[in-house]
């Protein structure tokens, strides 16, 4: 209600403003009037100083009926010395009268009155009479009525767009309202829909982490009943495959949730993809052969490797199954100039001969848990994570499907202008040269005595710290570890990316190394170059890794003193 009385407010202010107005412009007006007449009145008086000095009344009438052109002026005259009147006109209703004296210029009524003297050099003549009409009552009541239309109308639009400016107020304030609702029942779906996922994730994995946990539970059982060394061989191999399995599901995860840390290098897809036919002929058998069209001149493309891997993995399994009867799956790659999200991208399409996917269920495949396949025979995750693998890589992923005909999955890759990088091999687990001691930073004690074991076994002496703080203190006493090795989560004001940091700060010789389950922090440490070891890693994965970071950072062995 404030904002339209302002309004009024401003709109009377305005008025009274162009009413100040409209008398300093009738004042100055008439003031000009004046100036105009006293300046025609001693033109007159220079023109007929002759004529009167002379007694020539035809002379003089002429001059003064030259004035009649003018319509403004009303009367003029000649006058003598004594102001008696000698000649003149007058347009009614106006009258001359039979003396007029001398005066400063004066409004009669609606009438402007202008005397001037008639002189030759000293001597006085005599004297002229005008009498010109301001501008008439309806001239100036039009000019006036219309500056005020015009100054209504525009307090009138103040006080209409105050109206609507409230009216817009408020419905905005509903409409805020309104938004503040819906975000509320939107909070509240996206906790139904947590709890929902979080039901459908206990049935969707807890079938397959049970079966895990029963492999290695039992196999542990067993090992400890036999002293058969094929036996036990046997048993560590399924105690080592449920492991990878475990640690396969859970980097699917994190794979579709954009939470596992990818470890992005440029990579020749053709060379590739070309290396992994023995493993998917491995894993699609006898029934299924794979063909590959991969253009030599394919465009480079930066992505985790091992990631890519996985996903056409998972697409070619998929595409197995919908091909019961055995058949041809045909992986091709194909530059796409413009197509991508970012400019160039490069298509890398598998397509099968399969059952092909129904059309209501094509949006549904790359949810997590969602699968057409029975109980025990998949979890739903495999497509999941190739969407996610693919997002998180600055992709997308197309499906095109006819049903009965079969299904072409096509991962668009955005294009590298890098240098491909060269891929090494894991090798055997080995030691760097020379004499090293490593400082472990993990406070879980079943963890730092494993991974304290590996250590030894691999040749390194190993200290261990139990939080960041502790790993600190004994670096500032003396610094004499050729790695710090520490965990990611650790309780404490120093985190492992702190410490990291912190080393880097003080101690940029010393090489560093994190390892990490899962840590939302995990991917801001890779985007720094920090060296991450996701966990569960194995023996020869620890190895090499120490070795990358031992000759990334040129380390060798301290000297002694």
């Amino acid at each position: 209600m404030a904002t339209p009385l302002a309004a009024v407010l401003i709109a009377l202010l305005l008025l009274a403003a162009s009413v100040a107005v409209a008398f300093q412009l009738e004042r100055v007006g008439q003031l000009e009037k004046a100036r105009q007449s006293a300046v025609q009145a001693q033109i007159l008086a220079s023109g007929i100083a002759a004529p009167l000095a002379f007694d020539d009344d035809v002379a003089l009438q002429e001059y003064l009926n030259a004035l009649r052109a003018d319509p403004q002026i009303i009367a003029a005259a000649a006058l003598r010395p004594d102001g008696s009147l000698v000649t003149g006109f007058a347009r009614p209703p106006a009258r001359l009268p039979s003396r007029i004296a001398m005066g400063e210029p004066r409004i009669v009524g609606n009438a402007l009155i202008v005397t001037a003297p008639v002189a030759q050099g000293s001597t006085r003549l005599g004297s002229v009479y005008l009498q010109s009409t301001v501008d008439s009552w309806s001239r100036r009541v039009t000019r006036y009525l219309g500056l005020a239309v015009i100054v209504v109308l525009a307090s009138l639009l103040i006080v209409v767009l105050a109206a609507s400016y409230a009216s817009l107020r408020k419905a905005h304030q509903e409409l805020q309202n309104e938004i503040t609702s819906r975000m509320r029942a939107q909070e509240a779906l996206r906790q139904s829909q947590k709890m929902e996922a979080m039901g459908q994730l206990t049935g969707g994995v807890a079938h397959d982490f049970n079966n895990l946990l029963m492999v290695a539970s039992g196999g542990l059982d067993l090992m400890e009943r036999t002293n058969d060394p094929v036996k036990l061989e046997k048993l560590k191999a399924g105690i080592r495959q449920a492991v990878d399995r475990g640690s396969k599901l859970t980097k699917q995860l994190l794979a579709f949730a954009r939470r596992s840390p990818l470890k992005p290098e440029v990579i020749d897809l053709r060379q590739r993809v070309s290396g992994m036919d023995a493993l998917l002929e491995r894993s699609l058998g006898e029934s299924i052969r794979v063909a590959m069209h991969l253009p030599s001149d394919l465009w480079l493309v930066e992505v985790d490797a091992s990631e890519l891997e996985v996903a056409i993995l998972n697409i070619a399994l998929n595409a197995r199954d919908a091909m019961a009867k055995g058949g041809v799956i045909v992986i091709e790659g194909a530059n796409a100039p413009g197509q991508g999200e970012r400019g160039d991208c490069v298509h890398l399409a598998l397509t099968d001969q399969g059952s092909g996917i129904p059309a209501d269920d094509v949006a549904k495949i790359f949810e997590p848990f969602y699968t057409t396949k029975g109980v025990g025979q998949g979890t739903g995750l495999g497509l999941s994570q190739v969407y996610g693998f693919v997002r998180a890589s600055g992709g997308d992923v197309r499906v095109d499907s006819i049903e009965g005909k079969g299904t072409t999955i096509t991962l668009m890759l955005p294009r590298s202008t890098k240098n491909a990088a060269q891929h090494i091999e894991d090798a055997e687990a080995k030691v760097a040269p020379g004499k090293h001691r490593i400082l472990l930073v993990e406070d879980d004690d079943t963890v730092a005595h494993t991974v304290g074991g590996m250590l030894e076994e691999l040749g390194y002496e190993t200290e261990r710290a139990e939080n960041g703080d502790a790993a600190l203190r004994r670096l500032d006493r003396e610094r004499d570890f050729s790695l710090v090795l520490s965990d990611m989560i650790m309780p404490g004001d120093v985190s492992g990316i702190d410490l990291v940091r912190r080393v880097g700060h003080n101690w940029p010789a010393l090489p560093t190394m994190l390892m990490t389950g899962y840590s939302a922090a995990a991917a801001s440490a890779a985007k720094e170059g920090i060296r991450l070891l996701p966990k569960p890693f194995s023996i020869q994965d620890l190895s090499v890794q120490i070795l990358a970071a031992l000759d990334q950072k040129g380390h060798r062995p301290p000297t002694p003193e």
